[in-house]
C-alpha cells in the first residue's frame, strides 16, 4: 500500500470516527451544547482536525444527516430495483426504515429526534433527505397506479405513512423500557393496519389468502 493509500485510509477512519462521535454527542448532550472542543476531546484529538474536515458545527451536523439519509435511500433503491410488485415494495421498505434505524439508533436519534435551535435545520430540498422521502413517494404512487390502494393524494399518504413508521421507530428506540410486544409482530401489524386503509377492494381480497412477507432475523 502507498503512502498516499495509507493517508487517504486514515483520513477516511478519521472521519468516520468524528461523524460517530457527533451523533452521540448530539444525542446525549444536545445540538447546542456540543462545542468543536467538546467533539474533539470525546476522540482525543485537537479541534484543528475537526475543522480540516468540516468548516464548522452546522457543517458536521448536515453530515451526519445527509449520511443518514444516503444510507438509507441506497437501502431503499435496492429494493426499487429488484421489484416483486408495488404494494410489496412498499411494505418492505417500510420495514427497511425501521429496520435500518434500530440498526444505526444513533445516527437515527441525531438526524430525526434532537432539538435544533431555529435557522439551524439543514435544508431539505436537493438533500439525501428529500431523496429518501422522495423514493417512499414514489413506491405510493405506484401503489396507485397500479390499482392497489386509493388515495387521492399521494404526498399526504407518503407524509402519513412516514409519520407512522417513523414514530413506532422513534419509540422502540427511546422507550426500551416499555414492555413492547414482540418487535417484528408489533412493525408488521402497524404496517398491515396503515396499509390495510388505503388498499382497494379488489387487492384486500386477493391478500387476504396471501402468506405473510419474510420474517425479520434483525429480533431474532
Amino acid at each position: 500500500m502507498s503512502t498516499s493509500e495509507r493517508r487517504q485510509r486514515h483520513r477516511a477512519s478519521l472521519k468516520r470516527e468524528i461523524l460517530d462521535a457527533a451523533s452521540r454527542l448530539f444525542v446525549e448532550e444536545g445540538y447546542q451544547r456540543v462545542t468543536m472542543r467538546r467533539l474533539a476531546e470525546r476522540i482525543e484529538y485537537s479541534p484543528t482536525t475537526i475543522y480540516l474536515h468540516f468548516k464548522d458545527k452546522d457543517a458536521l451536523l448536515r453530515a451526519v444527516c445527509d449520511e443518514t439519509f444516503s444510507q438509507l435511500a441506497v437501502k431503499l433503491e435496492r429494493i426499487r430495483k429488484s421489484s416483486t410488485s408495488p404494494l410489496d415494495d412498499l411494505r418492505e421498505g417500510l420495514k427497511t426504515y425501521v429496520e435500518f434505524g434500530l440498526a444505526n439508533p444513533h445516527q437515527y436519534a441525531a438526524t430525526f429526534l434532537r432539538p435544533i435551535p431555529a435557522g439551524k435545520r439543514p435544508e431539505f430540498e436537493g438533500s439525501a433527505g428529500a431523496k429518501a422521502f422522495g423514493l417512499l413517494r414514489q413506491g405510493v404512487q405506484a401503489c396507485r397506479d397500479s390499482g392497489d390502494i386509493r388515495t387521492p393524494n399521494v404526498e399526504m399518504t407518503a407524509q402519513a405513512l412516514w409519520a407512522s413508521i417513523h414514530g413506532l421507530t422513534a419509540l422502540l428506540i427511546t422507550e426500551q423500557g416499555f414492555p413492547f410486544v414482540d418487535r417484528a409482530a408489533l412493525v408488521e401489524h402497524t404496517i398491515d393496519t396503515q396499509v390495510a386503509g388505503l388498499k382497494t377492494p379488489e387487492t384486500a381480497a386477493r391478500t387476504q389468502t396471501q402468506p405473510k412477507s419474510r420474517k425479520w432475523d434483525y429480533f431474532n
